[in-house]
């Protein structure tokens, strides 16, 4: 099946941007092909994909301000709610007031929550078996053009 990806075409790129824009057309299809997974890590866990990126947006011993996780989930405050309420009935995150302005509910992972969000890191930040396609030189060649791209 041919996916939208595929439809975008970099014909009207100059010749000398034509390479990015294939590079980037294939770290793209990557992603997905790799994100498609996380529905059925999300259900093997008993949450939804929404509800894995809140526990990994929250770190352990770091409560963060409702209004910033909604920022980072790029979401209203009220639908932030909704989530916290089901992953605090189930005893992995707690709501509390700030220290410094208690009109603001801070959220912080209960011992529960960071034992679910160490396993769903686990298995999320395992390697696909496709990069076991590349040698080991090409594997640390990819490793240096990615930090090379994440520098700023």
């Amino acid at each position: 099946m041919m996916s939208t990806i595929d439809e975008f075409k970099c014909w009207a790129m100059k010749s000398s941007k034509s390479q990015a824009c294939e590079a980037w057309q294939l770290l793209v299809k990557f992603f997905f092909s790799q994100r498609a997974g996380l529905p059925t890590l999300a259900s093997d866990l008993d949450l939804s994909p929404t509800q894995c990126h809140v526990l990994h947006l929250i770190q352990p011993d770091q409560p963060i301000p409702m209004g910033r996780l909604a920022d980072a989930l790029a979401c209203d405050a009220s639908n932030v709610t909704g989530l916290i309420d089901r992953l605090e009935s189930r005893g992995l995150i707690r709501r509390m007031p700030s220290g410094e302005d208690r009109r603001i509910k801070v959220l912080e992972l209960t011992r529960a929550g960071v034992r679910l969000r160490t396993t769903m890191l686990e298995r999320i930040t395992k390697p696909p078996d496709s990069l076991d396609r590349l040698s080991t030189e090409e594997q640390r060649e990819l490793v240096k053009i990615l930090k090379r791209l994440m520098e700023q």
